[in-house]
């Protein structure tokens, strides 16, 4: 309970015992002897209705009745006994009546409303009785002076009793003093108790006389009182309302505004906020590496260029920049997962903050590729002694999870000074340097201006290869592959040549890499296919070499390719050749990266029908397991092993068990770069079905091919000659023998 229920719960128990004093006084002493049908109908009509016709006094829930005249004419006719029981039960029905109407109206109040009622009619009966006697006496006794001022003293007791303890009670509930409300809110009320008054006492004397013109003229008199004021109390209580409701309306609208402007401000201010701090990430992001933080490109860029500002006024000093790549990233991302790729890439940046200083910026561009900005460069080899420490640094294992991983890395070094234009040049040098360490196999190069020079080159190399493949600047030469045990003629292996339009006759090992590198290596091997089955179709027809088979080289690039048995059997489809007769040969480091997805290429392109070949056999890696699954037919020992054979020499001992090897795993042998008659007398010895090299031919053109196939090819005059040394010849076949 607050403090305010408190105070009305005081105020009650204060007027209890007037009200009930009241009441019992009324009960107590009431008139029994002028209990009559007149009584009881005033009776009625006054406690059931008389509040039908009431007025709300302004801006209050407080409403005045015609009851107050019935209760007044009650009070001079019957006494004040009456009139206290018609009071209190008036006011009680009355407000009863209010609660069913759907007013809020609480059994306190009306408790509250009923001892007002009850004491004021008590205290305005016993002072008007205290001074003018019975009040039915002075109307009788036909004293006008003396019944206006009882009149008068009656209405004037009445009102000053009930406002007061009105006022009590609504400026508690209201927080005002009761002053206030008095003044405020029940001072104009007089008007009401003095019309009651005069109603009532007129209403006496017409009943006193029996005067019904008298009596009709009180009424419409009343009448006409009562509507005049309730309608002036109307037009008040409606002009009040509107101004109250356009007041709140005025008062709501400006809250609403202000609320409205306060959320649109504080939009405002939350909008700003959030794009400074969009800003700031987008900054952020656009100058700084997503996965370790580091500064990016775009900032090296920033920085450099502001660096080279300084050095061409003089006022900053020699820089250096290190680039720097990670060597088979790709290998160890494949090999143990992307995310444990990235936890790689993290742990090398923070390794290279802790070696390079905090001076010096460490930045990170893309994959794996690290840049390290040296801005106060003392000399040279400082910046060369740095890049051997990120060396040492990178090389040792990496704990990644639950393994360990190993690394290197390759570093591109560039000094930069005022002899440069733009930021990116620099970037661009020390690149092409790390790209020369990779290449030349080095931990670390310093870039010169000649590795630039090759840099260009090689772009102009691509262009021109680029043209070359659309214009169709390649052209084929066949090399004879020849049976060691008839020296007659079993094949031809395609090799390309670029007739370039300046340079002339340019040689494959200058631009198959690149064409490996840029992809155009796949288009070029379906040309050379596709020309080489035709031509083999072409020299079927017109020189009876139905037995003669087309080997050509597929590269490890191309090997990879998901389309090349596609485009195989197409080109087989289109030329009309017969997929027996054509050998494809593949490098045995090719085959071996990935050794699972290359057993099954190589099962879909031998059902094609196709023969293929392991080239440059000896030189890579091969596992004896796969090379088992491998659905080969051929391997092709690479030169380096016949260039030098010699009986007991290593690359005797290799060849002879490539051989032993090879007749293992029931396949044929092709020994290629053979020059001279003492590697050809060794190879037969050793039991090599087939051979190539410039002792039986170079590789040739088309035309020169039709000429010799005209001719009949036949090397058996070259087991005549006397370069070999038939005395090794028991040696070598003991040899053999003991590695059957």
């Amino acid at each position: 309970m607050d403090k305010k229920d408190r105070i009305v719960n005081l105020y009650l128990a204060m007027l209890l015992p007037g009200g009930l004093a009241a009441v019992g006084w009324a009960i107590v002493n009431f008139p029994v002897p002028k209990i009559s049908v007149g009584l009881i109908a005033f009776s009625l009509v006054t406690v059931c209705f008389s509040s039908y016709l009431r007025i709300q006094l302004p801006r209050t829930k407080i409403h005045l009745t015609i009851s107050d005249a019935l209760v007044f004419l009650s009070l001079l006719l019957y006494g004040g006994e009456v009139a206290v029981l018609l009071a209190a039960l008036e006011t009680a029905v009355t407000s009863i009546n209010f609660r069913r109407q759907g007013v809020t109206i609480k059994t306190k109040t009306i408790v509250i409303n009923v001892l007002i009622a009850a004491f004021s009619i008590l205290v305005t009966s016993a002072i008007v009785t205290a001074i003018f006697g019975p009040p039915i006496s002075v109307i009788e006794s036909g004293r006008s002076s003396q019944f206006v001022w009882l009149l008068g003293s009656m209405a004037l007791t009445q009102f000053l009793t009930n406002s007061i303890c009105v006022s009590a009670i609504v400026g508690i509930r209201s927080d005002k003093s009761i002053w206030k409300v008095w003044n405020e809110y029940c001072f104009n009320a007089l008007v009401l108790y003095l019309s009651g008054a005069v109603m009532a006492g007129l209403c006496a004397k017409a009943i006193n006389q029996i005067n019904l013109f008298l009596l009709a003229g009180v009424i419409a008199f009343f009448a006409i009182v009562y509507f005049t004021y309730r309608r002036y109390l109307k037009d008040v209580t409606e002009t009040s309302e509107k101004a109250e409701r356009a007041e709140r309306e005025r008062a709501e609208q400006a809250e609403r505004h202000v609320k409205e402007l306060r959320h649109y401000i504080g939009k405002l201010e939350q909008s700003s906020e959030e794009l400074t701090e969009s800003h700031e990430r987008l900054r952020h992001a656009a100058y700084h590496d997503a996965l370790t933080g580091l500064p990016n490109r775009n900032h090296f860029i920033e920085t450099i260029g502001e660096l080279l500002r300084n050095c061409r006024q003089m006022s900053g000093f020699p820089f250096a920049v290190l680039f720097l790549d990670l060597n088979r990233f790709k290998t160890i991302n494949d090999s143990i997962g992307h995310s444990r790729g990235d936890l790689l890439i993290r742990n090398v940046a923070r390794r290279l903050i802790e070696t390079v200083g905090e001076r010096n910026t460490v930045g990170r561009f893309s994959g794996d590729e690290f840049a390290i900005l040296v801005p106060d460069m003392a000399n040279d080899r400082d910046v060369i002694e740095l890049a051997d420490r990120i060396s040492e640094q990178l090389a040792m294992p990496f704990s990644l999870e639950d393994r360990e991983v190993f690394t290197s890395a390759c570093i591109g070094i560039t000094f930069g000074s005022g002899e440069y234009d733009e930021a990116e040049d620099i970037l661009r040098d020390a690149d092409i340097a790390m790209y020369h360490a990779k290449d030349t196999n080095q931990n670390c190069v310093v870039f010169d201006q000649q590795m630039h020079d090759r840099a260009v080159n090689l772009m102009q190399l691509e262009t021109d290869l680029r043209i070359a493949v659309e214009r169709g600047e390649f052209e084929l030469y066949y090399q004879p592959i020849v049976s060691l045990d008839s020296l007659s003629l079993a094949g031809f292996e395609a090799l390309v040549r670029w007739k370039h339009p300046r340079k002339g006759m340019v040689s494959p090992v200058e631009f198959i890499s690149v064409c490996e590198s840029t992809g155009l290596i796949v288009p070029l091997t379906l040309a050379i296919l596709e020309d080489s089955c035709r031509q083999a179709c072409q020299w079927s027809t017109s020189h009876m070499a139905d037995s003669l088979f087309i080997s050509v080289n597929l590269s490890g690039r191309h090997f990879d390719h998901p389309d090349l048995v596609e485009q195989i059997s197409s080109i087989i489809k289109g030329t009309g050749f017969d997929p027996t007769r054509l050998k494809l040969e593949i490098t045995e480091t090719a085959v071996m990266e990935n050794a699972e997805s290359a057993v099954e290429m190589l099962r879909k392109i031998k059902e094609i029908g196709i023969q293929l070949s392991i080239d440059d056999f000896g030189t890579g890696y091969s596992s004896l397991n796969y090379l088992h699954r491998f659905p080969i037919d051929t391997l092709k020992i690479d030169r380096s092993f016949i260039n030098h054979i010699e009986l007991g020499n290593e690359n005797s001992e290799i060849v002879r068990t490539i051989l032993y090897l090879a007749k293992a795993l029931k396949l044929s042998v092709v020994a290629e770069g053979i020059e001279n008659i003492r590697q050809l007398n060794q190879l037969q010895t050793l039991g090599c079905q087939y051979g190539q090299g410039y002792l039986f031919s170079r590789p040739l053109p088309a035309v020169e091919v039709d000429n010799l196939l005209a001719e009949g090819l036949d090397w058996r005059g070259l087991t005549a000659a006397n370069t070999f040394n038939t005395a090794m010849q028991p040696a070598l076949e003991e040899e053999i023998r003991l590695l059957s």
